[in-house]
């Protein structure tokens, strides 16, 4: 018998289970889509692979790639010690402007020889360590599915300012392209952004910045690419980071409440506020006008019940003035998003994959690999299995 690869047969029983209890009770589809937020979370039951580990402090740990940088050499990870090799800033032109960030303006160029396209992204100036740590970020990932390439790094040789050059990507605005896209096409682009993920995350690194804006889809050539890997960090377990990353309206709850020992797994609350605007044609899909409003707006939809128990898991404790403002809610079930615009995009699968990103513990989100092996991306990796199939 052919063996069940990126899906075991526990879980695809499972489903199939599920699956069928929904039609051995004839109910009608929005009436069974209240039961998906009960479903059983990654915690309920895993495999040893995945288990889950946390020290009697209660301290957030990554359930995988834990040991990412440990098992690696020092020169890997220690960004400080990098010696960057500058190249020549004369062998490219700029053409036109195209964005610009809180740490950098974007360009289109060429190349000065062959006039080919490429992005140059010129960085404002901020101390030396950030420029250091996003160069060799980008360098350790260069090559991997999905991940913006660098191709040069060059120095302005009067100010001494830095500039990124990547390949080009002829990219079209998601405000633009989101409404358009179907229910296959969110499935292959989410697809597509997990395997950049699940290598990131294998190779030690978190983004901490995963929001549409810095996904670059090429919608002609179904090409995507996750960019701007200037907030990315390493991760070391244990260790305390910087809670001012990541966009407002994506910052998970971990950020939101102050505790710093987060991990890759910040990465998916993003993808799934990221996922949940696609589905529900809900940009963004949590709305806070602050930081303090963004809490509570995620407490509206997934309930404070759920977030006080997140809260004492961790020993954290929100603000008198926080905690007045977050209130008392009960978690809403996902069929109150759905509509006649967006139905189209809705399905079992879509909000059970939903459900399992969006959960205030960490440790309680699927992970990249997981969720690349969620039902709702079948259909997906089968045509991308018969494309390679065809000789």
């Amino acid at each position: 018998m052919k063996e069940v690869s990126s899906f075991s047969r526990q879980n695809l029983i499972g489903w199939f289970i599920f699956i069928g209890s929904i039609f051995a009770l004839r109910l009608p589809f929005f009436h069974f889509l209240h039961y998906l937020p009960h479903l059983p979370s990654p915690s309920d039951k895993r495999n040893n692979n995945f288990k889950v580990e946390i020290g009697e402090s209660n301290m957030s740990k990554a359930r995988v790639y834990d040991d990412a940088n440990v098992r690696r050499p020092r020169e890997y990870w220690d960004y400080d010690s990098l010696v960057v090799q500058w190249g020549n800033q004369e062998d490219y032109e700029i053409v036109r402007k195209v964005g610009r960030g809180k740490y950098s303006e974007v360009f289109e160029g060429v190349t000065a020889i062959n006039h080919d396209s490429c992005i140059i992204k010129v960085l404002k100036p901020v101390k030396k360590k950030k420029i250091k740590r996003e160069i060799k970020i980008l360098q350790n990932l260069c090559g991997g599915p999905n991940i913006v390439k660098l191709l040069d790094v060059v120095r302005d040789q009067h100010s001494k300012t830095p500039s990124l050059v990547f390949e080009y990507v002829n990219s079209t605005d998601f405000k633009v392209l989101y409404p358009t896209l179907t229910d296959y096409d969110i499935r292959y682009y989410i697809y597509e952004l997990l395997k950049a993920l699940d290598y990131s995350h294998s190779q030690g690194i978190m983004h901490r910045d995963v929001k549409p804006h810095n996904v670059m889809i090429d919608h002609n050539l179904r090409k995507l690419r996750l960019i701007d890997w200037g907030l990315a960090e390493f991760y070391h377990p244990g260790k305390e980071y910087n809670v001012r990353v990541a966009s407002r309206y994506f910052k998970g709850p971990e950020l939101l409440s102050d505790l710093q020992d987060y991990d890759y797994s910040l990465d998916m609350w993003s993808l799934g506020c990221m996922f949940a605007g696609m589905i529900f044609r809900k940009e963004p899909f949590f709305y806070g006008h602050d930081n303090r409003d963004q809490l509570v707006k995620i407490a509206r939809v997934l309930g404070t019940e759920e977030l006080h128990a997140y809260l004492n898991k961790y020993e954290l404790q929100l603000d008198p003035q926080l905690e007045a403002l977050v209130g008392r809610h009960s978690r809403k079930i996902w069929s109150k998003f759905v509509n006649s615009e967006n139905q189209h995009l809705i399905s079992l699968e879509a909000l059970d994959f939903l459900d399992k990103l969006l959960r205030y513990d960490p440790e309680d989100r699927l992970t990249a690999r997981e969720a690349m092996a969620h039902p709702y991306f079948f259909q997906v990796k089968g045509a991308e299995n018969s494309r390679m199939r065809i000789p």
